[in-house]
C-alpha cells in the first residue's frame, strides 16, 4: 500500500500536465502554433539529431578501442574518458564562449597577429545551434562510450575467433559482427544522452536557441498561462515517450547469448606504431575538449581573474548543500521502501507501482517543475481559503513558494536514479535472510531497518551522494519553483552567465563541476572493479 500511495504522488505532476493539456482555452495555444511552434519542433529536431551523431562518432569508437584494442595509454583514457560527465552542458557552455567569442583571447589573438577586423574573418559563432550540438555532444558522448564498451567487453572470444578464420579483417570484425551484437546497448546510450538533449535548458537558453524547454519557461513567466506551457510539455513528453519505445522497440525479439565463458576482451588487438598513437590522440582529443581545457579555464578565472567569493557564496554553496542534502535523504528513503515493497510482494500491481514511481528521470525538469507548481498551488489556497473561513487570519503559501516544491520536484525527478542503486543491492541480499529475521519474531520493518540497511550501507551512500550531484546541478526546475531570494550555485552561475558576467561565474561553476567529479570517480573505480572480478 505504501509503494502504491508513493508512486500514486510522484506520478502527480504527469497528470496535471496531461490534464492541463486538454483543459487550455487555446488562445495562447494558438499564438504559439503560428509563430513559434515549428521552430521549437525544428530545433528540438535538429538539436538531437546533430547530438545523436556526436555521441555515437565519439562513444562508440572510442569504447572499442579502450575495450578490445591494446595501446599507449589505454588503461588511463578508459576511464579518463567519463570525465566530461562531471562536467554539467551550460557550465561548459558558458566557458567556450568566454573562449571562442568574438571578444574571447582565441579570436583577439587572430585579429592581432594578422591585422584583421570584425566581417573581415570567418570564425565558428558558438552562440548557435552548432554550438548548442557540440556543448552537449561534449558531456553525452559518455552515455555512449560506458553501455558500448560494457558490451564489446562481454562478448565472446570465441565469436570473434570464428570470426576471423573466416577471413575477416579488424575492420570488418568491428562492422559485420561487434556493432550489430552491441546494437541495443548503443541504442540504449543514445537513448539517455538523446533525453538529456531535450531536458537541457541552461545551454539553449544561453545560446538563443528556442526549443521546448526554453518555450514551456517563457510561456509560464511570459504569458503566465499554465495550460499553454502544459500543452507544449505535453508535446515534449511525447517526444520522451518515442525516444523510450524505439529504445524498447530496438531489443524487441533481439537475444545475444554467448557462445563461450572466455571475454573478448582478454585477447586484445595490439595497436603499434602510428596506429596506436593515432588511437591514443582519438581517445585523448575528447577528454581534453571536454573536461581538461574548460576545467583548466574555470580554474584560471576563478584563481587569477574572478572577484574573491565572500558571505554571499559562502550561503549560496551553504543552500546548495542542504538543499541537496535533503534531497538525498528523501529520495533515499522512499527508494528503501519501494525497493523493499517488491521484496515482500513481488505482485504486478507493486512492479507497476514502482515502475511509476522512477518515470520521472526520463522527463525534462520543466515538466515536472509545471507539474509541481500546479497541484501545490492549488492545495495552497485551499487551505488559505479554510483557515481564512475558520479564523479569519491570512497565511502565506505553505507548499508553493517554499523548498517543498523543490525537494517534491527533485524527488519525482531523481527516484529512478536512487531506486536502480538499492534494487542491486537488495537484490545481492539472500532471501534466507529476511526468513531467518521472521522466524526470529521480527516484523518486516525491524528486517529492513536491523537488517537490510547495514547491508545496505554501499549502495545507499551511492545512491545518496549520486542524487545529491544531480540535484546540485539541476537548473530549469530549481529555477522555476525557487523560494524568492533563495539562490542554489547552479541559479547564480546561470545568472551571472546570462549578464555576461562569465568570469564571476566560475567560482560557483568550478565548484559544480568539482564536487560532480566524485560519482565520476566512484563510478570508474566499480567498473574498473567489476571487471578485475571478471577476470
Amino acid at each position: 500500500m505504501a509503494a502504491m500511495l508513493i508512486a500514486a504522488i510522484l506520478a502527480l505532476p504527469i497528470l496535471v500536465v496531461l490534464v492541463n493539456v486538454l483543459i487550455g482555452d487555446g488562445e495562447v495555444w494558438r499564438h504559439l502554433y503560428q509563430t513559434v511552434l515549428a521552430e521549437y519542433i525544428s530545433n528540438s529536431l535538429l538539436l538531437m539529431l546533430g547530438v545523436g551523431i556526436g555521441v555515437l562518432v565519439i562513444g562508440v569508437p572510442c569504447a572499442w578501442l579502450t575495450s578490445m584494442c591494446d595501446f599507449p595509454g589505454r588503461t588511463l583514457l578508459s576511464w579518463a574518458l567519463l570525465l566530461p560527465m562531471a562536467v554539467p552542458a551550460y557550465i561548459i557552455a558558458y566557458t567556450y564562449t568566454g573562449v571562442l567569442d568574438f571578444a574571447g583571447p582565441v579570436q583577439t589573438f587572430i585579429r592581432e597577429l594578422t591585422g584583421w577586423r570584425y566581417g573581415e574573418y570567418w570564425f565558428f559563432e558558438i552562440r548557435s545551434l552548432g554550438g548548442a550540438i557540440a556543448m552537449l555532444t561534449l558531456v553525452l558522448y559518455p552515455y555512449v562510450y560506458l553501455m558500448s564498451r560494457a558490451a564489446f567487453l562481454e562478448q565472446s572470444e570465441n565469436t570473434l575467433e570464428v570470426s576471423r578464420t573466416l577471413g575477416y579483417s579488424g575492420r570488418a570484425v568491428f562492422f559485420k559482427l561487434a556493432l550489430p551484437l552491441a546494437r541495443p546497448a548503443i541504442v540504449t546510450g543514445l537513448t539517455l544522452a538523446l533525453m538529456e538533449t531535450l531536458a537541457d535548458y541552461g545551454t539553449v537558453q544561453y545560446f538563443s536557441v528556442n526549443t521546448f524547454t526554453t518555450g514551456i519557461l517563457r510561456t509560464f513567466y511570459g504569458f503566465g498561462d499554465i495550460a499553454a506551457a502544459s500543452q507544449l510539455a505535453g508535446i515534449l513528453l511525447m517526444f520522451v515517450a518515442v525516444l523510450i519505445l524505439l529504445e524498447r522497440y530496438s531489443r524487441h525479439r533481439i537475444r545475444y547469448h554467448a557462445s563461450g565463458l572466455k571475454k573478448a576482451s582478454n585477447r586484445r588487438m595490439i595497436l603499434k606504431g602510428s596506429r596506436g598513437f593515432i588511437a591514443c590522440i582519438f581517445c585523448l582529443l575528447p577528454i581534453l575538449v571536454g573536461f581538461l581545457i574548460p576545467v583548466g579555464v574555470l580554474s584560471y578565472w576563478a584563481v587569477f581573474k574572478a572577484e574573491m567569493p565572500g558571505a554571499n557564496f559562502i550561503q549560496l554553496a551553504w543552500n546548495s548543500f542542504y538543499l541537496a542534502a535533503m534531497a538525498s535523504l528523501i529520495v533515499v528513503s522512499l527508494a528503501l521502501i519501494l525497493s523493499y515493497a517488491i521484496r515482500l510482494n513481488n505482485g504486478k500491481a507493486v512492479r507497476t507501482s514502482v515502475g511509476i514511481a522512477g518515470l520521472g528521470y526520463a522527463l525534462p525538469g520543466t515538466i515536472i517543475a509545471i507539474g509541481t507548481i500546479v497541484p501545490l498551488a492549488w492545495l495552497d489556497h485551499r487551505i488559505i481559503d479554510l483557515v481564512k473561513h475558520y479564523s479569519g487570519e491570512r497565511v502565506g503559501l505553505i507548499f508553493s513558494g517554499t523548498l517543498v516544491a523543490l525537494l517534491f520536484a527533485y524527488t519525482v525527478r531523481f527516484m529512478a536514479v536512487s531506486l536502480g542503486a538499492v534494487q542491486n543491492g537488495l537484490g545481492k541480499i539472500k532471501p534466507s535472510m529476511d526468513m531467518a529475521g521472521r522466524s526470529l519474531g521480527m516484523s518486516p520493518f525491524k528486517v529492513l531497518t536491523r537488517i537490510h540497511i547495514p547491508l545496505l550501507k554501499g549502495s545507499v551512500l551511492t545512491a545518496m551522494l549520486i542524487v545529491f550531484v544531480d540535484v546540485l546541478k539541476e537548473l530549469p526546475a530549481t529555477l522555476v519553483l525557487r523560494p524568492f531570494n533563495f539562490n542554489t550555485l547552479a541559479v547564480r552561475a546561470f545568472e551571472l552567465a546570462s549578464d555576461e558576467r562569465l568570469i564571476d561565474a566560475a567560482p560557483a561553476s568550478l565548484m559544480i563541476v568539482l564536487v560532480g567529479l566524485v560519482p565520476v570517480i566512484l563510478l570508474s573505480r566499480s567498473i574498473s572493479s567489476h571487471l578485475n572480478k571478471s577476470k
